[in-house]
């Protein structure tokens, strides 16, 4: 769209008498909008941090409803700040920033919980984001931001780990663990015995998958529970959970992407996932969603994006699908509600 010349030439002359006005914020072209409903009338738009009452305003500070000529609209913008990176150091503390075990790279705060038997408020986000895959100790450092960040030791402790669902591996996919090498010798001179004693029955060994895996999730007790805010950046504030379904449009806030939005695609999956090089882990009762998330945003709570309830924790990804365990399982399992 063209802008008209008259527009900007009142603009250019009507600009510092406006800005002087208290709580102008700006101004720009744009459509005038009455009633909540855009007109086609172009207009002057005059940007306020809040609308108040023209009763309440010094008449020096009243938006005139035309300026040479041109109409004028009034828009409230609320207080604009430069956006803060999720990786950078926020104090407060929301969900949907960097941060992590003292030992890992980085990932997402998922959200604000409740410990059900202290009742206290406690920081929720994956296994491997708090706990660093089971190797972590109840205790540990956890940072914001994550250690990928810059996050330091122990200038930016904000949370100490707390408990966390162990994970459990399918296999050790570069060869056979300590365990599994001993039973084999211990077999091995199981038979020895018997040949040497003339016993025709023989041991044998099977390897055994270990157990099924229903969610990756953790949580830590804050240092300094005052540091902590509840409201997730650009969701708000989460207070309720749900069941999810197929087709669900769904929205999560995360330290690398930020917030994406996507669908659910399946539920009840059995899906699984490479922890790294030489661990599989198998999950059953998993939502997919399309893909929404990247490499530090795990840990990222799932929210409906009609009514802002939980159905998810978002742990795992490729490019063309998110993982996130339901919601409710990690409720359970961690003993935490809202």
């Amino acid at each position: 769209m063209i802008i008209p010349e008259r527009v900007k030439r009142v603009q250019a002359q009507q600009k510092e008498f406006i800005l002087k006005k208290k709580n102008v914020r700006g101004m720009g072209f744009g459509y005038k909008y009455t009633a909540g409903e855009r007109t086609e009338h172009e207009c002057l738009v005059i940007f306020v941090e809040k609308k108040v009452a023209l009763r309440e305003l010094d008449p020096k500070d009243v938006i005139p409803g035309k300026l040479g000529g041109v109409r004028t609209d009034v828009k409230e913008v609320g207080k604009i700040v430069a956006n803060q990176a999720r990786t950078d150091k926020w104090r407060p503390v929301p969900p949907g920033v960097s941060i992590g075990h003292h030992a890992i790279s980085a990932g997402t705060l998922g959200a604000v919980v409740k410990d059900k038997t202290t009742k206290e408020i406690r920081l929720l986000s994956n296994n491997h984001v708090f706990a660093d895959s089971n190797k972590g100790q109840l205790g540990d450092s956890i940072l914001q931001p994550g250690p990928f960040d810059n996050g330091v030791n122990p200038d930016d402790v904000v949370a100490v780990l707390d408990r966390f669902i162990p994970l459990e591996y399918l296999s050790e996919m570069n060869g056979e663990d300590e365990t599994c090498s001993m039973t084999q010798d211990i077999a091995s001179f199981m038979n020895w015995l018997a040949k040497l004693f003339g016993a025709k029955h023989r041991f044998y060994t099977k390897r055994i998958s270990k157990g099924i895996n229903l969610v990756d999730a953790a949580i830590a007790r804050p240092l300094q529970p005052e540091q902590i805010v509840n409201e997730i950046i650009d969701i708000g504030v989460v207070s309720e959970i749900k069941n999810a379904e197929l087709g669900m449009k769904v929205r999560k806030s995360g330290r690398t992407t930020g917030t994406t939005f996507g669908y659910i695609e399946a539920l009840d999956a059995t899906i699984q996932v490479n922890y790294d090089l030489n661990r599989v882990a198998q999950f059953e009762h998993q939502i997919l969603t399309t893909s929404m998330s990247q490499g530090g945003d795990s840990g990222s709570l799932l929210v409906d994006a009609e009514e802002n309830k939980a159905v998810g924790l978002l742990f795992a990804g490729s490019e063309l699908v998110t993982i996130h365990s339901p919601i409710s399982t990690v409720f359970e399992l961690l003993d935490i509600s809202f």
